[in-house]
């Protein structure tokens, strides 16, 4: 923690999160036959596909998504093919529903309401693990090639992959609670194009069809629209306040976000632009507290917010009951998160 004075106005407490480096990097090698295991079929997965939940929204047409949950409150574009269809209206059941072609192809879901069964958010890791049988390796057959992804301790402990039937689910465990923070089910080709454990294939690659690109600036502002929203439920979670979206702030975070990405860097300190708090000062912040949260190479939002929710600076940040207001900025997969106590006179 550094404290220090800004002229002599501003009494600043910057936090930076930085006891963990999040960079997430996901790889890819080429193996053979012989590297991937024979778990491709249904034996040693958890049971059939889930009969009952938002699992079972995997392949539901957009009309009969709509049937069961109404229009979404914005719908939001993917670096993977599909649109996450955002329900936040209420934060005990926001999920987002990702379509691609008329069909549901994944869910993630935060709200403590939503029906994930056969799990539940908030649910202990021990009844998880007493009831899931869980692998280091899940492999799969898609077109005609073989994937299999490898799952390190840590993905196990804080991430498992579970194979259930024709469907794949991710479970994101809170460690510091050791209980379900959130959950995402996808379908098997999705899963290749977020690709968030290590992969070994032997054939083709899935990769992203020139049709599907969507512009940078597109994902960008879904994705800060998404940290916002997780952001305020994961407080909630734990009885703090919501924070306010500060435009200013989030100019700054995007700056921050873009000067890393171009200067390829990793860290809190710019060459070009200095310190948060001279960031700010810039940024015509005016403030008491000040913290900031980054992150990089992460797929998405909500894989971003659980990596932040399990490392204990960035936590600190996220929980800290004194912001009132926050800005995210998100350039290309650089992610930054500002936060802010606003200044009273």
């Amino acid at each position: 923690m550094i404290t220090a004075i800004l002229g002599i106005v501003f009494y600043l407490n910057i936090q930076n999160g930085d006891e963990e480096i999040l960079v997430e990097d996901g790889t890819q090698k080429k193996g053979s036959n012989q590297d991937i295991s024979n778990n491709s079929s249904d034996e040693g997965t958890n049971s059939e596909r889930p009969t009952d939940g938002v699992s079972t929204y995997i392949g539901m047409s957009k009309e009969t998504l709509e049937e069961n949950l109404g229009q979404p409150n914005r719908v939001d574009q993917t670096y993977y093919g599909f649109d996450w269809w955002i329900y936040n209206a209420d934060p005990a059941n926001y999920s987002q529903i990702g379509v691609k072609d008329g069909k549901v192809v994944t869910v993630y879901a935060i709200g403590s309401e939503v029906n994930i069964s056969p799990f539940k958010i908030g649910q202990h890791v021990d009844e998880i693990f007493s009831s899931s049988y869980v692998e280091t390796e899940i492999g799969l057959d898609f077109e005609g090639s073989s994937y299999q992804f490898e799952l390190s301790e840590s993905d196990l402990n804080t991430r498992p992959l579970l194979k259930m039937g024709d469907i794949f689910v991710q479970l994101y465990i809170d460690k510091f609670t050791a209980t379900l923070s959130s959950f995402r089910v996808m379908d098997a080709e999705t899963l290749l194009k977020l690709r968030p454990y290590e992969l070994v294939y032997f054939g083709e690659l899935q990769e992203i069809e020139p049709d599907e690109m969507v512009p940078d600036e597109k994902v960008e502002d879904a994705n800060e629209k998404q940290i916002y929203d997780i952001t305020n439920i994961m407080r909630m979670r734990f009885g703090l306040a919501s924070l306010q979206w500060d435009e200013k702030t989030a100019t700054v975070a995007y700056g921050h976000s873009k000067d890393m990405e171009e200067s390829n860097t990793f860290s809190h300190t710019s060459e070009k632009f200095g310190e948060l708090t001279d960031r700010l000062e810039a940024g015509e912040v005016f403030y008491q507290v000040a913290g900031e949260n980054i992150a990089a190479n992460y797929a998405d939002a909500p894989a971003v917010m659980e990596g932040w929710l399990n490392s204990k600076g960035h936590r600190e940040s996220l929980l800290n009951e004194d912001f009132t207001h926050i800005g995210v900025g998100v350039y290309k997969k650089y992610y930054t998160q500002n936060f802010i106590q606003a200044w009273k006179e």
